[in-house]
């Protein structure tokens, strides 16, 4: 892995890596703690309706699709503000309508000739140097918003009726929310893809949920999880020759199943 930094696209891919971890850890812990996780799967799969727009447009990627995904999560976010009561349908049709309108408009796409492979399973080896300002700008974004409503966020993860009762614009941080999901997730789409996005979003955080005592506990420990499972899974992908973000999901799994295997040895050993 040494030697392997001497490339600077092997440098681009490890600080891709590690500045969408920064994203997992924070939104994945807000993803976990409110209980979304099904939104997020559905931001994260419309976002390839932004994929398609960019192509298609001969626009930049990533901006893009920052800004098709945030325009999703704020659809899917008016649809589910007063519950989730009658809106599963709904977000059904925009999960898989976003997807639809991406691969419809890359067949429309004039010369388009990328590999759809890179965007469902994830291309951080070819990550250039000008996406990573992009993704340390949204990551200082992320980090902003999130230390200015920490304790808003903080309260509506714990009881959302009752933050509304003590005066927390519960509805205002349900969009801003779903918006924070959109942009974090086109950022992980570099690093593992569009199928395997959710994996980093949801691991991290389940890991570090037992051992927290506060959001922002669980926050900083998703963060250094999602750091260690980027670096290892690329490790090993340049080691063996692999699929970079399938690596990097697969030992985020292994460690998760040891992790509860652990867990279950310790209970059964308890008096």
């Amino acid at each position: 892995m040494i030697q392997a930094l001497s490339y600077e696209f092997m440098q681009n891919a490890l600080w891709a890596g590690l500045l969408a971890s920064v994203a997992c850890g924070i939104i994945g812990t807000l993803v976990v703690a409110n209980r979304v996780v099904f939104l997020a799967g559905a931001v994260a799969h419309a976002a390839y309706g932004g994929v398609g727009l960019a192509y298609f447009l001969g626009w930049p990627v990533l901006p893009c699709t920052v800004g098709f995904s945030v325009a999703a999560g704020g659809a899917m976010a008016a649809a589910t503000a007063r519950g989730m009561d009658g809106a599963d349908r709904l977000i059904g049709a925009l999960w898989a309508g976003g997807m639809a309108t991406g691969v419809i408009l890359l067949d429309l796409s004039p010369g388009y000739n990328a590999d759809l492979m890179s965007f469902l399973f994830g291309s951080i080896l070819a990550v250039p140097r000008a996406d990573l300002w992009l993704m340390l700008g949204l990551d200082a974004a992320i980090v902003a918003v999130t230390l200015v409503f920490y304790k808003e966020f903080t309260a509506l993860a714990f009881d959302r009726e009752f933050a509304a009762v003590r005066g927390v614009p519960v509805l205002a941080l349900h969009f801003l929310l779903l918006a924070m999901v959109g942009v974090s997730v086109v950022m992980v789409i570099r690093v593992v893809g569009l199928i395997l996005v959710m994996a980093l979003l949801t691991i991290p955080p389940g890991l570090a949920l037992p051992a927290s005592r506060s959001m922002g506990g669980m926050m900083l420990r998703s963060v250094g999880l999602a750091a260690l499972f980027c670096t290892v899974g690329l490790g090993l992908s340049y080691a063996l020759d692999l699929t970079s973000g399938a690596c990097i999901i697969a030992v985020a799994v292994a460690v998760f199943f040891a992790d509860a295997l652990r867990r279950r040895l310790g209970r059964r050993e308890r008096p």
